[in-house]
């Protein structure tokens, strides 16, 4: 099927001006108006012929028009016509068969209809309105008389008051039955009262205020000897608080001379000495609450100890002992600010002397070997820098250090004694700082052993050193320092420090098997 283009243009041939124009004019008018951009001079094809497809024989013999018919209907005959006359019109209205007329048709004798009657002029009456108000649905809501009449009550007449005996026994107990249960009543409870007032007076009362507790007198009670060495030497003890911003540490101090000096750890105030903002500050706490600045005048990392000054009189100085007349099972007493507690008093005995003990660790410069006093009495972090004093009140060592696997108090404190206090603390206050002797050795941290002795074993020998000078080579295993033996790495550091710079003392040593004694010149570090 073609799909033929509208033009909007006039038609070639049609208006007034149409047949004054040549053919050639009017057509490329034509074509011009039709905004066709076809040449003029292209040649003009005819229709495409139209296909009409093969029909076979059978098929038009199945479905062709019959011989002689040319249209599609037949022209009627006039036989046709005359039957068709003959018989009537094709529809008959015949009456309904009986069994349909009796399921649909109207009952006998009903005249209704099923729609009105369209060629009917008269209009249909209107239905009157339902009597009944509940079927007609424009009655207004009314309430109507009962369907049946409830009688009303008739009203009863008063009855008389019943009396007490009535309600409670139903008039079955007679008035004199009631007055002997009155008197019976009267008598247990009367019975009753008398009882209770003689259980009364006969049982102590809970409260009373009649009871005043009094005090005995106490200007004949003897205090202890721990009371009296307290009261001796608290006046010396003080409280040593070092922060920088919001870190700090706490640890105790005691005094040990007038002019305001006091004695306490270094790793106390490691803190405040090392810090280089210039925000450090450092405070004594007095056991009456004073508290005042103080500055450090000197402090040694290898012996654990440090000297501070404030500048207040009238101070209260604490005696000092002899390491010497120190022995095991004395009665001591440490006294300090465990744990930030101030004057905290715990009391013991001395455990041992001559306890190499290694103290340092994170957070301070502190690399000290102690040949420490070994105490039972608690000691907990606060105590360093505390004293530890005899029977007498004198000072016998600071508390420095403690030993236990939970980080608390097992019975195994550590304090310097006190002949080592009073040489370096000096030492500080003269010069400000302190010499060690040196013997230019490192020893292996593990203890060497045999069943005959035990040593240190010597790992390195610095170049130079007295060591060094006097011939120990690495391997050598130190067993004896002078007059002491030597067990361990840290029983060679106590031996060595226990002896005096420029003293010559004897290092025996063992040797591919054999002892060899060494003298050894000691110099300072």
């Amino acid at each position: 099927m073609t799909t033929e283009s509208k033009n909007t243009g006039p038609v070639p041939g049609e208006g007034p001006a149409a047949n004054n124009l040549p053919n050639s004019a009017q057509a490329s008018d034509s074509a011009a108006d039709r905004g066709n951009l076809r040449p003029s001079d292209a040649p003009v094809l005819g229709p495409r012929p139209v296909y009409r497809p093969h029909v076979d024989t059978h098929t038009a013999r199945a479905f062709r028009r019959p011989g002689g018919q040319s249209g599609s209907f037949s022209p009627r005959t006039a036989a046709a016509a005359a039957a068709a006359a003959q018989d009537g019109p094709l529809v008959r209205n015949r009456p309904p068969d009986a069994v349909l007329a009796e399921a649909f048709g109207r009952p006998a004798g009903s005249n209704e209809i099923l729609q009105r009657d369209p060629e009917a002029k008269a209009e249909a009456t209107a239905s009157a309105a339902p009597a009944d108000p509940w079927r007609d649905p424009n009655s207004a809501a009314r309430l109507g008389t009962p369907a049946v009449q409830t009688p009303q009550p008739q009203p009863l007449a008063p009855g008389r008051q019943l009396s007490a005996r009535e309600v409670l026994f139903g008039s079955r107990v007679a008035p004199k039955a009631l007055a002997v249960l009155a008197g019976v009543a009267l008598v247990i409870g009367l019975a009753g009262g008398l009882v209770g007032r003689l259980t009364a007076e006969s049982t102590s009362a809970l409260t009373s205020r009649k009871v005043a507790l009094q005090s005995t007198d106490s200007t004949n009670v003897a205090h202890g000897q721990i009371s009296k060495v307290v009261d001796a030497v608290m006046p010396a003890m003080v409280t040593v608080r070092a922060w920088v911003g919001d870190s700090g540490s706490t640890g105790s101090g005691v005094v040990i001379d007038g002019a305001g000096y006091i004695v306490t750890n270094n790793h106390v105030i490691s803190l405040a000495a090392n810090d280089k903002s210039g925000k450090a500050q450092l405070q004594v706490v007095f056991s009456d609450g004073t508290r005042v600045p103080t500055s450090i005048v000197g402090r040694d990392i290898k012996s654990d100890l440090a000297v501070l000054k404030v500048d207040v009189k009238n101070l209260s100085v604490i005696q000092l002992g002899n390491s010497d007349e120190v022995k095991v099972g004395d009665d001591v007493l440490a006294i300090g600010s465990p744990l930030g507690l101030e004057k905290t008093v715990t009391s013991g005995i001395v455990s041992a002397l001559h306890r190499p003990v290694k103290v340092g660790g994170e957070g301070t410069d502190t690399n000290a070997t102690l040949d420490a006093v070994q105490t039972d009495a608690a000691i907990n972090h606060g105590n360093s820098g505390g004293a530890l004093v005899d029977m007498q009140g004198r000072l016998i060592g600071i508390n420095s250090a403690i030993k236990s696997e939970s980080g608390g108090s097992v019975g195994l404190g550590f304090a310097i004694p006190v002949d080592q206090v009073k040489r370096i603390s000096q030492a500080l206050i003269h010069d400000g700082q302190v010499h060690h002797p040196r013997l230019g050795v490192s020893a292996k941290t593990k203890i060497v052993a045999n069943d005959v002795m035990s040593g240190a074993a010597v790992a390195d020998v610095q170049a130079g050193s007295p060591a060094a000078k006097a011939g120990i080579v690495e391997g050598d295993v130190i067993v004896k320092v002078g007059d002491r033996d030597v067990s361990g790495p840290e029983e060679l550091t106590v031996a060595v420090q226990s002896n005096e710079i420029g003293r010559t003392v004897n290092v025996r040593l063992i040797r591919d098997g054999r002892e060899v004694d060494v003298p050894v010149t000691l110099e300072s570090d």
